[in-house]
């Protein structure tokens, strides 16, 4: 007996701390909402493109599309163009996509859409960079003034991440005489970079630049540059202007490296605009369609993967055991008498459609007639087996009845008496029945 108590207790707490475990893994890493009414953010991206294309040449147009692989996942991505072929590659990390045609002529404009979505973009892969370059060749004044500012550079530094804040606020004091040598009266951000990297080749520390779109709706804008740089364990990123670290959260990466957002053969005059906006979403439905764009093999079985129809009917279905949990917990610790373990169960998810109030005068309306008419079959000295046909018989009627004179007299909730398990009122009324007598 001892035995078989030890055994009954681990398989509990086996199949409890399962249990909990799987639930927190959907929730804490996969991000699966807890409850309907939780929304999340969904971003719309427009980039559209503007060019005037030279008659009688072919068009070759690449421009940098973001290489979702970040913290987003993308929900729906469209190549929007009249007559034009559409192909995608990945080049150095990038993705870039390419609009050919062999004839155009005038005016033309071309779309980029994205919709995309911060929450279940599973888990990231380690992350990988380069921890050593060489120097970029400098000579003559040039050597000169950046070995006077790395001299103060070193001093102040102590890492990686010092020692490139350190650099980015040297080279944006530009009343240093040095500073004004190597901008070569140029103060842009983009030239301020090439400084900056420049000094930091010398010191044989990695940097690349970044190109990233805020996420801020109705807000025009055009690419803002970062720079990162591999610490041999993760990427650091840094605004060129301040020094800051840390890439803000509403940033999104459009593309890394030097080169140019577009590139146009056949063309000239390319111009690049961008447009936000965003909208909210179920977070239930959201999960469904981000599951086949995460890296967590767990949603792949999960049953998200089923049909709707087929998920709805077991939206229905799981909640039976819970109901019955809960029904032993108030048999067997509250000492609540009820009508069976099941009928309970199955009348409160016919609740779950009619809605509560109306569900439960609906069940109170359809008792007491059954009652009634139990009350005149005993006097009748029926056998049970026939009592319960014509009890079961009214039920039937009954329901069609109500809901035929609700559909007349334009109450739709009516209709959902329908709902209610036929059978499991037969027997509710007659335990009710037995129970009164």
């Amino acid at each position: 007996m001892r035995s078989l108590n030890l055994h009954l207790k681990v398989l509990i707490t086996l199949l409890v701390t399962l249990g909990v475990l799987i639930t927190a893994y959907q929730i804490f890493i996969l991000g699966i909402p807890m409850t309907e009414d939780e929304t999340d953010d969904l971003w719309n991206i427009d980039a559209k493109v503007e060019f005037q294309a030279t008659p009688r040449e072919p068009v070759k147009l690449q421009m940098f599309v973001p290489p979702l692989n970040q913290d987003y996942v993308s929900l729906n991505e469209s190549f929007i163009s009249n007559n034009y072929g559409v192909s995608v590659n990945r080049v150095d990390g990038n993705r870039r996509v390419t609009w050919s045609a062999r004839r155009a002529s005038g005016k033309q404009t071309l779309y980029y859409r994205l919709v995309l979505t911060k929450r279940y973009s599973g888990e990231q892969p380690p992350a990988k960079g380069p921890i050593f370059r060489d120097s970029i060749p400098v000579e003559g004044p040039e050597k000169i003034a950046a070995e006077a500012l790395l001299a103060p550079i070193r001093q102040h530094s102590a890492d990686v991440e010092t020692f490139i804040s350190e650099t980015i606020k040297r080279v944006n004091n530009v009343s240093d005489d040095n500073v004004k040598l190597l901008l070569g009266g140029d103060a842009s951000t983009a030239n301020k970079a090439k400084v900056v990297d420049l000094l930091l080749s010398i010191a044989h520390v990695p940097m690349e630049r970044v190109h990233t779109i805020r996420l801020q709706a109705e807000v025009a804008q055009s690419p803002e540059l970062w720079l990162r740089s591999f610490n041999g364990q993760k990427w650091l990123y840094f605004n060129p202007e301040t020094g800051e670290q840390g890439l803000p959260a509403d940033r999104l990466v459009w593309w890394i490296g030097d080169g140019e957002l577009v590139s146009l053969e056949g063309g000239r005059q390319a111009a690049v605009s961008f447009s936000l906006n965003n909208s909210e979403m179920n977070a239930i439905r959201l999960a469904k369609l981000t599951d086949e764009n995460t890296d967590a093999s767990f949603l792949e079985y999960s049953l998200y993967g089923l049909p709707l129809q087929t998920q709805q009917t077991f939206m229905i279905m799981v909640m039976i055991p819970i109901g019955v949990l809960v029904i032993l917990i108030l048999r067997n610790l509250g000492g609540l008498q009820t009508l069976g373990t099941f009928t309970p169960v199955l009348i409160a998810l016919a609740f779950r459609e009619t809605q509560l109030g109306f569900g439960i005068f609906l069940f109170t309306v359809i008792t007491a007639l059954g009652l009634s008419l139990r009350s005149y079959l005993e006097h009748l000295k029926l056998q049970m087996l026939p009592r319960l046909s014509v009890v079961l018989t009214f039920v039937v009627v009954l329901i069609a009845a109500i809901s035929l004179f609700s559909h007349k007299l334009g109450l739709e909730r009516g209709l959902s008496v329908a709902l209610f398990p036929m059978v499991i009122l037969t027997m509710t009324i007659e335990r009710l029945s037995i129970t009164w007598e």
